[in-house]
């Protein structure tokens, strides 16, 4: 960022003085002389010499003023701001698993499934954590990094938005979600890594389980946070039919004893979202709980303006010696 200041501003309350010693110099010329007859004089009108005259007064008024501000030490500054951060690392694992196609939460009183909920949610989430490292990992009946941890969060919200259901397929495999996550956490070096694993139902895919894959969170220090998203009870479901487009109801059972145990096993916390309010509430207590310790060092550096100001001043104030001597001479 680019700025401009006076070192020394004070002097600028010279400029004030300016034009009482116009007065006192102007006072100071007065003189009288003789002459026969002043009637011819008074029929002249004064016109361009009238102006002409005044060019050396305000060379020397614009040439002091310039010295002036010189003195003041005018300084272009540019700030540089670096921020010193001890980040949270987070992997968003998402559930993209069939069952999120339920059309059990609103948004502006229409029906959405739950994933477009959770990409709303979510994307505030991100902007939010402008100085962590996050990416994203996406599960079903397989479990894929989306997004590798990184400080672009535009980037993540992009893949965020391109998000379908059924990509990883349409089981759900939550151990194996938590494994890929752990592995893009284990070996790095920061204040906090933590895992914020959002799912609809319960562990049915993959060859690693919830409860191994907890443990090894454990053993790298890692904190899992879990979230069961989802009405109680059966959630409507859009499908089509000899009829057309109709709802039927099914019940998506969650697993939250298992995502309790995954929770309390690394120190982490569960939470159940059973409607988008409540979604965002839970993003903003993990966000509270996660907190990034940001130290910002400022660094300015200065470039001395006033030979800008000093050199037009002097050059102004010597055309108004040599005028005020040679073509301007006043009489007497």
């Amino acid at each position: 960022m680019t700025f401009f200041r006076f070192e020394d501003p004070w002097f600028l309350l010279l400029i004030t003085l300016l034009p009482l010693a116009a007065v006192m110099v102007r006072n100071n010329r007065e003189a009288v002389i003789s002459y026969s007859s002043i009637g011819r004089l008074k029929a002249v009108r004064p016109g361009r010499m009238t102006l002409i005259s005044a060019i050396p007064n305000f060379l020397k008024a614009l040439g002091f003023a310039l010295l002036i501000i010189a003195l003041a030490r005018p300084q272009e500054g540019h700030k540089r701001s670096q921020i010193l951060s001890a980040g949270v690392d987070i992997v968003l694992a998402i559930d993209t698993s069939g069952s999120m196609q339920a059309l059990d939460f609103m948004k502006e009183g229409k029906r959405i499934n739950r994933l477009e909920v959770v990409k709303d949610v979510v994307s505030d989430f991100i902007a939010n954590r402008e100085n962590d490292r996050m990416g994203m990992v996406v599960f079903g009946k397989e479990a894929f990094t989306q997004c590798p941890l990184t400080l672009d969060h535009d980037i993540l919200l992009a893949f965020l938005e391109n998000l379908e259901i059924g990509v990883a397929g349409d089981s759900t495999a939550i151990g194996s979600a938590i494994g890929i996550s752990i592995k893009r956490l284990k070996d790095l070096k920061s204040k906090s890594k933590v895992i914020i694993l959002l799912t609809d139902g319960r562990n049915n895919a993959g060859s690693l389980s919830p409860a191994q894959a907890a443990e090894i969170g454990k053993i790298y220090g890692i904190k899992i946070y879990t979230i069961g998203v989802g009405t109680r009870g059966k959630a409507p479901f859009l499908v089509d039919s000899i009829f057309g487009k109709q709802y039927i109801y099914q019940n998506v059972e969650i697993d939250e004893k298992t995502l309790q145990e995954i929770a309390q096993k690394t120190g982490a916390k569960y939470f159940r979202a059973t409607d988008r309010e409540s979604l965002k509430n839970i993003y903003k207590q993990i966000d509270s709980l996660e907190k990034t310790e940001v130290k910002i060092l400022d660094r300015s550096e200065y470039r001395e303006l006033f030979p800008y100001f000093l050199i037009p001043g002097l050059i102004f104030i010597l055309a108004e010696i040599l005028l005020s001597h040679t073509r301007l001479r006043r009489i007497p």
